[in-house]
This record gives C-alpha cells, sequence and structure tokens, in this order.
C-alpha cells in the first residue's frame, strides 16, 4: 500500500496540467518503490523522502514533460566521493550528483516502468548509504 499524503493529494486534485494522469502514476510509481519513501509537496511540486531528506523530486513545468529530478536533497553536498552507476541509461547527468529522466507520454511511463523503479530504488538506498558514512553508492 502505497503512503499518500493529503497534502499531495489536494495539491495534485488542484493541479491544471496536460500531463496529469501520468503525474499520478509517477506519483504512485516512485511511492512504490520503496516501502521507506514519503511524499510532501516542495519547491511546488510533489517530492519525495527517505530518512526525512529530499531525494526525488518532480519538475511539472514547462508541461509538455514530466521531469523526475534525482538529488541528494535540498542542500548542496560534496560529491568528491560520489559515484551512482546507472546501468539503466534513464539518467541524464545535469550535475555530479543529480539527474533527470524525463517522461511525455503515459506509453513512455509503461515502457520504462520496471528499470525507472529500480533505479529510484538504486537511489534512495544509495544516498541513505551514504548518509550513513559510506562513500560509494550500490552497483547493481
Amino acid at each position: 500500500m502505497t503512503k499518500q499524503t493529503k497534502t499531495v493529494t489536494q495539491f495534485l486534485d488542484e493541479l491544471e496540467h496536460p500531463l496529469k494522469a501520468e503525474i499520478e502514476a509517477i506519483r504512485s510509481l516512485v511511492l512504490g518503490a520503496n516501502p521507506g519513501i514519503t511524499e510532501h509537496v516542495k519547491w511546488n511540486a510533489p517530492s519525495f523522502c527517505y530518512g526525512g531528506e529530499d531525494r526525488i523530486t518532480l519538475k511539472l513545468y514547462p508541461p509538455r514533460k514530466i521531469q523526475l529530478v534525482f538529488h541528494r536533497g535540498s542542500k548542496v553536498k560534496d560529491t568528491a566521493d560520489f559515484r551512482f552507476h546507472d546501468d539503466s541509461g534513464l539518467l541524464a547527468w545535469v550535475a555530479a550528483d543529480r539527474a533527470v529522466v524525463a517522461i511525455q507520454t503515459m506509453d513512455e511511463l509503461d515502457e520504462k516502468r520496471a528499470a525507472l523503479t529500480a533505479v529510484i530504488n538504486r537511489w534512495i538506498l544509495a544516498n541513505a548509504s551514504i548518509a550513513h558514512g559510506e562513500a560509494t553508492a550500490p552497483e547493481g
């Protein structure tokens, strides 16, 4: 069972967006990827946390695509020891420790669902490991 919050549900109920169905499906996918993931609204979009730290945030605008922004929290962190191997090829790196996955259609989301779920879970666990003193993210 997913952990949908009233705050995010209300935000999405009031959201007018051409890809609203995709946003709802992405929300369910992210929440279902790991039982420790929670959600709230931050940066005017659904944001997903693990251990109280933001790790994945949706970028909703411009409205022609949805981006899942994979990050290491709201504050800049040292990237000297950060490594994350993306064997799925889904992540487009925009900084040393931040990547995005763009989704434009439900068909595209369905096509990427299994790989995206695995990457989300690995990202969450990698950043949880780093927060607890391990230098590198799991490779597989």
